[in-house]
């Protein structure tokens, strides 16, 4: 597959959080909802109406982040993967029409079909 690949799960896996970085809410655009949204210790991942919205917190400090728009009318085609019995994370992963592929990893406690009818709301 060309592209780039792209895992957020290489410490941490996301939860649920109700909380939404400052200038986050600074970059929506005018009437664009937030869904829900997802954090590990320092990243965030946010899903509203239009599009997956990714925090990246890098460096010790944390000074420096990184904020990536996926919209969902550039998805491809996505998937996820239930959590079993040994493995307790479920994964949501989404390709893009430039190659690119994101994979989630979350916690039990995540409801990974409800991501799931998120994104089909909005990509299909």
């Amino acid at each position: 597959m060309t592209g780039h690949y792209l895992q957020f799960d290489d410490l941490f896996s996301f939860f649920y959080v109700t909380i939404i970085r400052n200038e986050v809410r600074e970059l929506l655009v005018d009437g664009e909802i937030i869904e829900c949204a997802f954090m590990t210790v320092r990243d965030q991942v946010i899903f509203t109406d239009k599009r997956i919205f990714v925090v990246n917190v890098q460096g010790f400090t944390g000074k420096k982040v990184s904020y990536i728009s996926y919209p969902y009318s550039k998805v491809q085609y996505y998937g996820i993967q239930t959590a079993g019995v040994w493995d307790i994370d479920s994964e949501l992963i989404l390709a893009f029409n430039n190659g690119a592929v994101l994979q989630f990893d979350f916690k039990t406690a995540v409801d990974i079909t409800m991501l799931n009818n998120l994104i089909s709301k909005y990509v299909l």
